[in-house]
């Protein structure tokens, strides 16, 4: 049987993606190792389908971090047979592309984001520099390249001139979940239910979402995730005195999110247009909301947009300013025309757009590196 080994400097809890394309890998007759890392945090894996293995690093962030990702990586590839490595984003290229040049195994790479354009790095033009000699050095010299959306695209094959392929990523049409009877969270009954899923880090919108909570009533704001900035936004509900309107869970495990994201009347995307990563993104949860048939109020942002306004599934903000955040809520959830055809909308959409469509690009690729003759 051939193997693939994937490998994601995430702790592998909460990645969707990396998880469904694992997935279809062990579908498609492929045996598969995932490689990521173990925080002192992380949550205990259970329930997958293909072996893993997460290196504990004596550092957790930094560039530190990512030297010893990067050569622990190498060292378990050299000594791990395998027939293809699948490398996920910038931070894992250099061990993958190394070893894969050294033992010459296949080498596809995902980029689930423009990398070098994301708003951690904005401020920090010596790091944003050493990533983007990485990538410019290594990027050129790839076979098989492929990402979430058709923007990012353009932009790596305008800068690099070689093709890559949009596999977006979306959740299975008919993915089984996990179910839990009882959630650990009360909503005071009556109150309808916002909700913001993913990572809380800067500039997606968390913090005008919390601040416009002050102008509503009878509404719950549910904040699933964990991210850079998580402690500062339960910091401004609490400067604001609006505690008792946010419910903030922390870091869920994927196959739960399905139970959280179906008690949303409404779904946030609101990440800012700040930086070229942002702007040309297309969120996880925007396909989570469009699969829990919940509408959506985003961000005037391309992709984005242009799902919204496709499939007139929601609203699009104007201005991330609270009080209009705040409006735009309102309407959204107390239109009952416009929710009306939303749900009718939703319905279609999430049966256009499903995995089992996408992963169809990235199994030809597959097939592509490693034909069955090999």
């Amino acid at each position: 049987m051939k193997r693939i080994i994937i490998s994601a400097t995430s702790d592998l809890v909460t990645d969707q993606r990396v998880h469904k394309v694992a997935s279809s890998c062990i579908n498609a007759g492929y045996e598969v190792i995932v490689v990521g890392r173990a925080k002192k945090d992380s949550l205990a894996i259970t329930n997958r389908n293909y072996k893993i293995k997460r290196f504990k690093l004596p550092f957790e962030k930094g560039p530190l971090f990512y030297a010893f990702y990067n050569l622990r990586l190498f060292i378990f590839l050299i000594f791990n047979a395998a027939d293809a490595y699948i490398a996920n984003d910038l931070d894992t290229l250099m061990g993958n592309y190394y070893a894969a040049k050294i033992k010459r195994t296949p080498l596809l790479y995902d980029n689930h984001e423009y990398f070098t354009g994301v708003p951690e790095l904005l401020d920090r033009a010596f790091t944003r520099n050493i990533w983007k000699k990485i990538e410019r050095h290594i990027f050129p010299k790839l076979k098989y390249v492929y990402t979430v959306n058709n923007s990012i695209k353009l932009l790596f094959e305008n800068e690099y001139h070689i093709p890559v392929a949009v596999v977006r990523n979306i959740p299975l049409r008919n993915e089984s979940q996990e179910i839990k009877k009882k959630l650990n969270i009360e909503i005071p009954q009556g109150n309808k239910v916002i909700i913001y899923q993913g990572a809380i880090n800067k500039d997606r919108g968390v913090e005008e979402a919390i601040q416009a909570m002050q102008y509503l009533e009878n509404i719950t704001l549910l904040i699933v995730g964990d991210g850079d900035v998580f402690n500062e936004v339960k910091k401004i509900a609490e400067q604001l005195h609006i505690e008792n309107k946010i419910i903030f869970t922390g870091k869920i495990p994927f196959q739960l999110l399905p139970n959280y994201t179906a008690l949303a009347d409404l779904g946030l995307c609101i990440e800012k247009s700040t930086n070229i990563n942002y702007t040309f993104s297309l969120p996880n949860k925007l396909f989570d909301y469009i699969r829990a048939g919940v509408p959506i109020l985003a961000a005037d942002l391309i992709e984005v947009k242009s799902i919204i306004n496709q499939y007139n599934i929601g609203n699009i903000i104007q201005t991330h300013d609270p009080k209009h955040i705040a409006e735009q809520i309102t309407i959204s959830l107390f239109d009952e025309n416009k929710i009306q055809l939303w749900k009718k909308q939703l319905k279609i959409a999430s049966q256009e757009l499903s995995w089992e469509n996408e992963e169809k690009v990235f199994l030809n690729m597959l097939k592509e590196a490693i034909p069955s003759g090999n």
